[in-house]
């Protein structure tokens, strides 16, 4: 007898669990049901996955198959192994056997015609797979609304090109659904839908955690020592900010409601960097020793003191 590789024909592991199995044969099944495939081989195929799923998802049959490889069927005894006395008659594959393998899935009526000929199939109504995938969409998508251009493949291997509604106020991580866009049924069953899960592009200014948005902007020691106006560009525009006089660098100012937009927004945060000019001249060094002068600041006075 000719050995059958049962894992590879089930795509999985040797040691793949018995859920791992069961879903490797619910998807081979419907790639290779003849019902759905057209191909010459698709009903070898077919009969071959119920053979493999029969012998795996049954532990008696799976220790027999790992032991004694093409003649488990006809081994008798396993030694020490558990199987003593356990006997397995070597037979042709029965149809009706996988019939019901994938019924017991997919609620179809398996195989049919006539018994004594060669076999068709019987039409069976399937609900097609949801079919997940990732969209990168600009941080203004969010803030306005849009609609995007997304070419995906149709699982025939040819582009299907869709036109996607970005809703206004999206999140990272949220799903857009597209009904009826996922996988084909069978029969008379409803396509799946595509679940788009959302992700933001990578910004040079900005970064996002939730609904809010953060900023970093730089500012000149005089403005954060003295106070300003700066005019900061948010997503959706400019917006004037003052910032307070005496801040630190890494001070926070929050924006509140300027976030993403949502029934409760969030808020938009700008974090204060404060660059030092470089004394590259004679001026700005005069100026540096002037500052040095005028204050008897010493930035490490309370470092690595208790507070």
């Amino acid at each position: 007898m000719a050995f059958k590789d049962y894992y590879q024909i089930m795509g999985v592991a040797r040691d793949a669990t018995e859920q791992e199995i069961k879903k490797a044969y619910k998807r081979l099944a419907r790639k290779y049901h003849p019902d759905v495939n057209k191909a010459a081989d698709a009903e070898t195929r077919f009969k071959e996955l119920g053979e493999a799923y029969d012998v795996l998802r049954d532990p008696k049959k799976r220790q027999a198959y790992d032991l004694y490889g093409a003649d488990w069927q006809t081994a008798r005894q396993a030694h020490s192994n558990g199987f003593a006395g356990q006997q397995y008659e070597q037979a042709a594959p029965d149809m009706h056997q996988f019939e019901d393998i994938f019924s017991s899935f997919f609620g179809g009526q398996g195989f049919g015609g006539n018994r004594g000929g060669r076999r068709g199939f019987e039409s069976f109504d399937l609900h097609g797979d949801h079919v997940r995938a990732k969209i990168q969409i600009d941080l203004a998508d969010s803030y306005h609304g849009a609609t995007r251009t997304l070419t995906l493949n149709d699982g025939q291997g040819q582009p299907k090109t869709l036109n996607v509604r970005i809703p206004k106020g999206v999140v990272a991580g949220q799903y857009i659904r597209l009904a009826g866009q996922g996988a084909a049924g069978l029969g008379s069953g409803k396509a799946g839908d595509l679940l788009l899960e959302v992700a933001f592009k990578p910004h040079a200014m900005y970064r996002v955690e939730g609904k809010d948005v953060y900023l970093t902007l730089p500012v000149a020691p005089w403005e954060a020592a003295l106070g300003a106006s700066v005019s900061v560009p948010l997503p959706n525009g400019n917006i004037d900010l003052k910032i307070p006089a005496n801040s630190a660098n890494g001070r926070r100012l929050r924006l509140v409601g300027k976030g993403l937009p949502a029934k409760q927004p969030g808020d938009f945060y700008v974090e204060l960097h404060v660059v030092l000019p470089p004394a590259t001249s004679q001026q700005a060094k005069q100026a540096y020793e002037a500052l040095k002068a005028a204050t008897d600041f010493n930035p490490r006075r309370h470092w690595g003191k208790a507070s």
